[in-house]
């Protein structure tokens, strides 16, 4: 794929404002990218509109094509990714940054080429920001943890190192960068999401005929991988089935998401639990399917064991729907404004969450759902984050005070 042709341009009509050339890095533009796709797609956006001057660089991969046209008006250059895909080599990043000229980058995520890259780039003492995206917590570096001590040597020590400022999303976050043993100054921002409207027709999820009729949908909707937490709700699932089978009949389980090696595991361990009737795999939803299926679902669970700032709990708040979710999550204002139901990423807890959900009247998960909704509506609207972001670049650039969001303890 040259590079011409995957360069994506504001069109003519569009006014550029006088501001901040921002270059954002990822390893990925398209839905390989899990949940940093959307969210770095939205921020992109938002930042355009706040008067930023942005250009998104990524690797091609089997999505890239299929995906670019979501990033509406917003300037994408995709390179052409080479050699082992876990590392992302993007052919041409170097010349493609010098063309642009960006004053500073924002490097999305960890561990790949565009970690080296910002290195590279930052030598001659050019400012970036990287947003960890959840993957120094303790369980993610633990993770692949000897792929990971080498990557740390070669270059994503000095990678973090060098950062002017760190994102992270979350009090957590903070944390797990702390704990990690950096010292850099630290921009505490959370994600944003977009509100969808109660009045529109959405329609019916492609999976809808799974479903008998007058069935309650328990909705997942992300990667199905281990850190999920997965295979510990589908023994919850079954134990609840089996000690509370009245409560328990008109719910579905319906598993939505990408990943296909560990799933093959979770339909194994399914049949193996005696649930494939009341528990559903239903594959990747995206855009007008996602929407479809979190407006079809009753409630909405994530029993991650490690999260940065999920959006799915946050795009499942925008649709009223109450939530299951563990403290690894990274949104105690959830709980604290009855949102969700708080559980730890085991069986037995996840089966006492579930029990509290089938024992609620539709009332009272209604009641739950519309917190959620009036906490999204409060606290993460792109508009704040995108200013908050601003705010940061203009202080790493020497273009204004430190912002409140800053913290260099």
């Amino acid at each position: 794929m040259s590079l011409e042709v995957a360069s994506r341009h504001l069109s003519p009509g569009v006014p550029r404002l006088s501001s901040i050339r921002t270059a954002i890095l990822s390893s990925s533009v398209s839905r390989q990218a899990g949940g940093i796709f959307p969210a770095v797609r939205a921020l992109s956006r938002s930042l355009i509109d706040s008067g930023c001057d942005v250009r998104v660089f990524g690797g091609d991969d089997a999505y890239s094509s299929k995906d670019l046209d979501k990033w509406g008006e917003t300037p994408v250059t995709v390179l052409p990714t080479v050699g082992p895909r876990a590392f992302g080599f993007q052919r041409g990043l170097m010349s493609a940054l010098s063309a642009y000229r960006p004053d500073l980058l924002h490097v999305q995520g960890l561990w790949m080429y565009p970690s080296m890259a910002a290195v590279r780039w930052g030598a001659g003492k050019k400012p970036y920001l990287v947003s960890p995206h959840g993957m120094l917590d303790s369980w993610a570096v633990r993770n692949s943890a000897w792929k990971k001590r080498l990557a740390r040597l070669l270059y994503e020590n000095a990678h973090l190192n060098a950062a002017a400022c760190l994102h992270a999303s979350c009090a957590s976050e903070y944390e797990s960068i702390r704990t990690y043993g950096l010292r850099n100054p630290v921009a505490i921002i959370p994600y944003g999401v977009d509100l969808p409207s109660d009045t529109y027709d959405w329609g019916q999820p492609d999976w809808k005929y799974l479903l008998p009729d007058q069935s309650k949908v328990l909705l997942f909707i992300g990667r199905i991988h281990p850190k999920k937490g997965l295979n510990h709700l589908l023994y919850a699932w079954a134990r609840v089935k089996q000690e509370s089978p009245s409560a328990a009949k008109p719910w579905r389980l319906v598993i939505a998401g990408w990943e296909g090696t560990h799933q093959k595991d979770l339909e194994q361990l399914s049949g193996t639990l005696g649930l494939s009737e009341s528990i559903h795999f239903v594959g990747p939803q995206f855009d007008q399917q996602n929407a479809m299926s979190l407006n079809r679902a009753d409630a909405f669970i994530l029993p991650s064991l490690s999260e940065g700032m999920p959006m799915a709990v946050l795009e499942a708040w925008c649709y009223r729907l109450p939530v299951l979710m563990t403290p690894q999550c990274n949104l105690p204002e959830g709980f604290v404004a009855k949102a969700a139901i708080d559980m730890s990423p085991e069986a037995a807890s996840i089966a006492i969450a579930l029990r509290k959900l089938f024992d609620m009247t539709d009332l009272e998960r209604r009641a739950m759902g519309d917190s959620g909704r009036r906490l999204v509506e409060e606290r993460f609207s792109w508009p704040t984050v995108a200013a908050s972001m601003r705010s940061v670049y203009s202080w790493v650039l020497g273009r204004g005070p430190m912002p409140a969001c800053v913290t260099s303890k």
